[in-house]
């Protein structure tokens, strides 16, 4: 029966902390997922691209050794 009042204690924990929680508003999260997809999508591209250039150059290094 302890471990029920351990769950209970924790669960009331939980609720008093979550109305501690400043929730973002719709307009910031919206913002701020975009921020997150325009800075993915362009390190892909930078990293594509050194990935693409270093992968011609060895490929260009090992052709001229054979």
């Amino acid at each position: 029966m302890k471990a029920i009042g351990n769950i209970k204690t924790f669960l009331s924990e939980v609720k008093a902390e979550m109305k501690k929680v400043s929730w973002s508003s719709r307009s910031e999260l919206i913002s701020s997922a975009w921020i997150v997809i325009v800075s993915v999508l362009v390190f892909t591209l930078v990293l594509g691209t050194f990935d693409f250039s270093f992968s011609k150059l060895i490929h260009f290094i090992l052709k001229q050794g054979s």
